[in-house]
């Protein structure tokens, strides 16, 4: 048995072992400056954002779009975006709860709202019929939510007609819709583009490899447009959440209650609007930060293999 208070019997230089110390101060200062560095980010972006409130319809412009608007995050959006006096142009397949929730925010909030019925999944054809919804409108704010839920299963068994759903819904709809909105954006030298990725965005996910991909081409894509268009006047915010409340998630029986790491699509929604202005990348929500901050000081694998581990848990993976 090794015997703890014994030397090694190969004990390390001197100069190995001032080397290994320092190394050992400089892993300890990264992450206690990191650390400190995540707090402060997150008050700028979750504390300060919602004590200076911003006046949406004159910092950006009169109407606001919001895709997938029917449920869940994107009819929150859409809801606190009328609170905040903007106008609403809800873009969804149904037309029913088109109407539906048009009418809720209109009798609710007192803004103007249309509506432009698209099933996202038919790929370029419906977006001839938006761009006529959104002629004559001053677009302030755009947001790309629309999405496709995710359910867990091997990529052999995903159907042909899902995989370009996914590739029409998660991903085209992001590069048409801000094709659509940004030239006048840019003309008037103000507006703003949330695109709504996800956290999975971070890390290859197994048995959701397709959304987790599109959903980090979308932070990808959104990136690099905020570089393009830095000095443009135009807010370009990458939106990556944790889990929310809402259809996409309701399948998995944890994700159905609130909690402090499960927010409400309405409770999320009020926190991420706040952020717009104040944060190109955020998660939306103040404990999904902490998440995604304790997540990624661990090794990509490790996080990898946990959600593998997760989902085959939670069901029988086909």
């Amino acid at each position: 048995m090794l015997d703890l208070e014994e030397p090694l019997p190969f004990p390390l230089p001197k100069a190995a072992q001032n080397v290994l110390t320092v190394v050992g101060f400089l892993v300890v200062g990264k992450i206690l400056v990191c650390a400190v560095w995540a707090a402060v980010a997150m008050l700028r972006t979750h504390l300060w954002a919602r004590l200076w409130d911003k006046r949406l319809p004159q910092t950006y412009g009169k109407w606001a779009v919001v895709t997938g608007s029917t449920d869940g995050i994107g009819k929150s959006y859409a809801k606190e975006l009328a609170k905040k006096g903007m106008n609403i142009l809800l873009v969804s397949r149904n037309m029913e709860k088109l109407q539906r929730v048009a009418g809720e925010i209109r009798s609710q909030y007192g803004v103007e709202t249309d509506i432009a019925q698209a099933d996202f999944a038919d790929g370029r054809p419906i977006y001839s019929n938006i761009e006529k919804h959104l002629t004559d409108k001053d677009i302030g704010i755009l947001v790309n939510n629309v999405g496709m839920a995710v359910h867990p299963r091997l990529y052999e068994r995903q159907m042909e007609d899902d995989i370009w759903a996914y590739v029409n819904v998660n991903v085209a709809s992001v590069l048409a819709m801000t094709r659509l909105v940004l030239p006048g954006m840019l003309r008037r030298k103000k507006g703003a583009i949330v695109n709504v990725s996800s956290i999975t965005a971070h890390f290859p996910m197994a048995y959701i490899e397709v959304y987790s991909a599109t959903k980090a081409f979308v932070s990808s894509f959104t990136r690099a447009l905020q570089l393009e268009y830095g000095s443009s006047g135009v807010t370009i915010q990458c939106l990556e959440p944790a889990f929310v409340i809402s259809n996409m998630t309701s399948s998995v029986e944890e994700f159905r209650t609130p909690g402090l790491f499960l927010p409400t699509s309405d409770t999320f929604a009020a926190n991420a609007v706040a952020t717009i202005g104040y944060s190109n990348r955020t998660t939306g929500y103040w404990t999904h930060e902490l998440q995604l901050a304790w997540w990624k000081s661990f090794p990509e694998w490790y996080i990898m293999n946990g959600f593998k581990g997760f989902f085959e848990s939670k069901q029988k993976i086909e």
